[in-house]
């Protein structure tokens, strides 16, 4: 696609803190870009009409079907009558949308949280369209799958940390990248608000406590699995599967300033960082608008002013989800799915005040240890697991 020339846009997630971002950056680029389709869960529907009547989108879809007429009702009232579409089966159709006469391929933001963005990731990777992923736990779980479908660049990732790793790699020169030169790729962590703190200061938080992340603003469920680092562990599987590096060359360093947002180190001892104020703006638009960077996307660094930035390594007494989520990623086939499956209904009771902190972890590594990995071949393969792992981490906290 061409600088000068709108590119069609879905926006799956769009209510949520991924896609009302990504929205901000469209609007701020009239001209470059063109909304095609908005899908979003379905409890927020003012939001999602008002989006739709804003933005012109021929189709909307919410996964929640008993939404439908709340949201028909709120399209009417801002004078919209775009295509609506429900359930599971209508935001992947939302992702699959066509183009209209002489327009590019639609690029697809999958900004959806959790296992529930799996059907609309491979659904627009099917359609070919390029995906945009901020929905890593679709990778993470069908990981078989979505890399049988991806052709080579068609996933732009939109993690900062995955974003990151992209840009230093591509530091290699247009050609790509070659694995052989790279040592390893170094993912940073801020620490979440409970970095320092040993194993035993963790067993009183609340969900208050941990919903107050220091760097990010971010959606509760991602925020929660930042506090236990879980969201990390998630990172380092999705690294290994985005960039074809073995676990072994994965590092996490803890850099609470949030300014150096992942590093790739070469083997001859060059690192190649990527710099930047915390803004999802900046590797949002880099996805929307690959290969191009899109002018004042992002605040950059103030280079007139002092800086100290810090690193620190990862305590894994204190935070062992990392190191479960190495050794899942390691056991492959249904276990990475296992692991996010149990952490959704660890968080989810957390959040309640039904499950303490410390528990969370707990139980995903039991869950864990009492799955037995088979192979991830095939949708029903990994929703099965993923159910197992659900019903199973309800039984042993005594919230199923």
């Amino acid at each position: 696609m061409h600088a000068d020339l709108s590119r069609p846009v879905v926006v799956l997630g769009s209510t949520g803190s991924i896609g009302t971002q990504a929205l901000d950056v469209v609007a701020a680029n009239p001209g470059r870009f063109r909304v095609v389709a908005l899908a979003a869960g379905g409890g927020r529907v003012d939001l999602l009409a008002e989006q739709a009547a804003r933005f012109g989108a021929e189709a909307v879809a919410v996964a929640d079907a008993e939404a439908v007429p709340a949201l028909k009702d709120a399209l009417a009232a801002r004078g919209a009558h775009p295509e609506v579409l429900s359930g599971a089966d209508g935001v992947a159709e939302a992702a699959t949308r066509a183009p209209g006469e002489g327009e590019g391929e639609p690029l697809v933001l999958n900004g959806i949280t959790g296992a529930l963005g799996l059907t609309s990731t491979l659904a627009a990777l099917s359609a070919g369209r390029t995906l945009a992923l901020a929905n890593k736990e679709s990778l993470i779980i069908g990981g078989p799958l979505v890399k049988r479908l991806a052709r080579q660049g068609q996933i732009l990732p939109v993690d900062s940390e995955h974003s990151a790793l992209q840009q230093s790699l591509w530091a290699c020169g247009p050609g790509g990248y070659d694995p052989e030169s790279v040592r390893k790729l170094v993912v940073t962590a801020s620490g979440g608000p409970f970095r320092g703190r040993s194993r035993a200061e963790l067993a009183d938080v609340t969900p208050e406590m941990a919903l107050a992340h220091p760097t990010w603003s971010m959606g509760p469920v991602i925020t929660i699995n930042s506090a236990t680092l879980v969201n990390k562990g998630l990172e380092v599987i999705e690294a290994h599967l985005l960039f074809d590096i073995g676990f072994d060359r994965i590092d996490v360093v803890v850099h609470p300033q949030s300014i150096i947002h992942s590093m790739v180190e070469y083997v001859d001892g060059s690192t190649i960082a990527q710099a930047s104020p915390p803004d999802m703006r900046l590797p949002i638009a880099l996805a929307l608008g690959h290969p191009h960077r899109v002018p004042g996307a992002a605040p950059a660094v103030d280079w007139t002013t002092a800086h100290t930035w810090t690193f620190e390594p990862l305590d894994d007494a204190a935070f062992p989800s990392v190191a479960l989520a190495r050794h899942v990623g390691t056991e492959g086939g249904t276990a990475p799915a296992v692991y996010n499956a149990a952490n959704e209904v660890c968080v989810e009771a957390f959040m309640r005040g039904e499950l303490p902190f410390l528990a969370i972890v707990d139980t995903v590594a039991a869950v864990v240890e009492e799955h037995r990995p088979g192979p991830a071949d095939s949708v029903e393969e990994v929703l099965a697991a993923d159910a197992w792992a659900r019903r199973r981490a309800g039984e042993l906290t005594g919230v199923a």
